[in-house]
């Protein structure tokens, strides 16, 4: 029970929920960039949310599937193909064994997307998580991106996975991309660092992120904001979304796979609700930031909570329906797989009652 990866696209990473509880040892998080999308679409192929999935980053990646499983592709639009023939984002779709999975490339939606299969990827786990963490070479598949010709071993599905099949998640249990609203944030703990231009230009001005941009940070090309004084202070806990703007005045958002501590002083700080329009963006695109309070900011989570509770329902009454009828055939073919070996039936009815 396995996948190959036949081209491995631009980046693409076995990823989680994260590893959590190990910050205080300088340990970053990692996980899903847009933790989000990777729930939803685990919840679809019968996993649990935190099971682990692959990121895949803007295009190239094809898989080759080894056995029959419900797949998920949740987060932006990448053009993601069955054996060349399009195939619709957050949906369940049952694929083959020998079927091959491919993606052409950005659409609307953003440039990430996450790819959930029935049973997760199993690969070992590394304190207590999955996930790849590229920059310690740890996690994921030995700790490194993906590349042509790995093989990924998946584990055991639920038993009602397949059941998930053609299984729409609904429009407004989706993600935005980063083209909506401005990210909203909460005020940083060294907003008074800055002068009353700084922040006022921080609120209204628009942001290009730069190439150089990648999991650990984006780096933001735009108008400078402005320090009282210096730019670095005793260094503190820099937590995943937070904005540090360095002496160049140009804002860096920290990301999944940022450090943990940091020098520069933090203007504000991306609530946890708007990480998937953070996902969303790719080098090149534009965003712009939108002060909130800790109560619009509690209230976003748990309105993303409360999706997930939902889909968790619409997902057992879809699930619970009878199976589509059948119609009856006088000769077929089946594969069976038994005890690590494959065997090709052939049959045929030779008669039935009241004939």
């Amino acid at each position: 029970m396995s996948l190959e990866v036949l081209s491995p696209g631009l980046l693409t990473t076995v990823q989680d929920l994260g590893r959590r509880g190990f910050r205080a040892f300088g340990m970053p998080l990692s996980g899903a960039l847009d933790p989000f999308s990777l729930a939803v679409g685990n919840l679809v192929v019968g996993n649990s949310p935190g099971a682990a999935g692959l990121e895949v980053t803007l295009a190239g990646l094809g898989l080759a599937f080894r056995s029959e499983r419900l797949v998920c592709v949740t987060g932006g639009d990448l053009s993601p193909r069955v054996n060349g023939r399009d195939i619709p984002c957050w949906e369940g779709v049952l694929l083959r064994e020998g079927d091959v999975l491919t993606f052409g490339g950005a659409g609307p939606g953003g440039a990430r997307c996450w790819v959930c299969v029935g049973g997760g990827i199993d690969t070992p786990p590394v304190m207590g998580s999955r996930s790849t963490y590229l920059r310690g070479k740890l996690g994921g598949y030995k700790g490194r991106r993906l590349e042509r010709g790995d093989i990924l071993p998946l584990g055991v599905p639920d038993i009602l996975s397949p059941r998930g099949e053609g299984f729409a998640v609904p429009g407004e249990l989706r993600q935005s991309s980063i083209e909506g609203p401005a990210v909203r944030v909460i005020p940083g703990p060294q907003e008074g660092h800055f002068t009353e231009e700084g922040i006022e230009v921080f609120y209204n001005s628009s942001y290009c992120i730069d190439p150089g941009s990648d999991r650990m940070g984006y780096r933001l090309q735009g108008p400078a904001v402005h320090h009282r004084e210096g730019a670095d202070i005793i260094s503190d806990a820099v937590p995943w979304g937070a904005v540090q703007v360095p002496g160049n005045g140009l804002p860096i958002i920290t990301m999944a796979d940022g450090q943990t501590t940091g020098g520069y002083p933090k203007i504000a700080a991306a609530i946890s609700a708007d990480l998937g329009l953070l996902a969303a963006a790719a080098p090149g695109d534009s965003l712009s930031f939108r002060r909130c309070g800790l109560g619009e900011a509690a209230a976003a989570s748990r309105t993303l909570k409360e999706s997930l509770d939902r889909l968790r329902v619409l997902l057992a009454g879809y699930r619970s329906r009878p199976p589509r009828s059948v119609p009856k055939a006088d000769r077929g073919a089946l594969r069976l797989h038994f005890d690590g070996g494959s065997f090709d039936i052939t049959w045929e009815i030779i008669g039935r009652e009241g004939r």
